[in-house]
């Protein structure tokens, strides 16, 4: 089982990690979503979104950007990154994962 973590805004990918409205949380089971629901997170404080998500037995991580402690922090509880990725709901996010057409690209956070 996989569960994918995106965090969104308006309903789309937002582009700041740390401070999005909600995360998609999808359940993935032999290449079939089984169940999304949408988590509000706690308030940012550095390092905190790492560790929760965690918490919910995430295993990947889908984000346009992040910053480099929440990427040592993901690394130590062995959750997947991907990172760079282009706006787009979360369920065409998973479905571009599922099918090997996620494209990965520059992460687009500075701090």
């Amino acid at each position: 089982m996989k569960k994918f973590a995106i965090p969104i805004e308006n309903g789309q990918l937002c582009t700041h990690f740390g401070h999005c409205q909600q995360f998609a949380i999808i359940r993935v089971e032999n290449n079939t979503v089984l169940q999304t629901e949408y988590l509000t997170p706690p308030p940012h404080e550095p390092g905190l979104i790492p560790k929760w998500l965690g918490e919910q037995a995430v295993t990947h991580v889908i984000a346009a950007g992040i910053g480099q402690k929440a990427i040592q922090l993901f690394n130590q509880q062995h959750i997947e990154l991907t990172v760079g990725v282009e706006a787009k709901t979360p369920d065409e996010l998973v479905a571009d994962w599922l099918n090997g057409a996620l494209q990965a690209g520059l992460n687009n956070c500075d701090h």
